[in-house]
């Protein structure tokens, strides 16, 4: 799994008929604060991401294990939001804030 932001969306008309009704989301790799700071990715959102939110994304074969992703062409997948991130003691990210 790896820390991500969500910073935008994806719209396909023309797609795989196994990726109809699927939310397609760009997600940049994030530190722990939350910041996007690495590279971009496309992911197919499992749990209701939205813009600007931290997220957990998984790749590979490792994406296509969730209810909504099982057996589909899917290479990313955001399978959770986070609430916040610790590190040594010290809250480094909280979505509440």
């Amino acid at each position: 799994m790896q820390i991500g932001k969500v910073i935008g969306t994806v719209v396909a008309t023309k797609k795989d008929p196994e990726l109809e009704g699927l939310k397609l989301l760009l997600v940049k790799a994030a530190e722990p604060s939350g910041k996007a700071a690495g590279s971009l990715v496309v992911a197919i959102d499992a749990v209701g991401a939205g813009l600007g939110e931290v997220v957990l994304f998984a790749a590979g074969s490792s994406a296509r294990q969730t209810q909504v992703t099982k057996d589909r062409p899917v290479d990313h997948v955001i399978m959770a939001i986070v609430d916040t991130i610790e590190i040594d003691g010290r809250v480094e990210y909280d979505k509440s804030k």
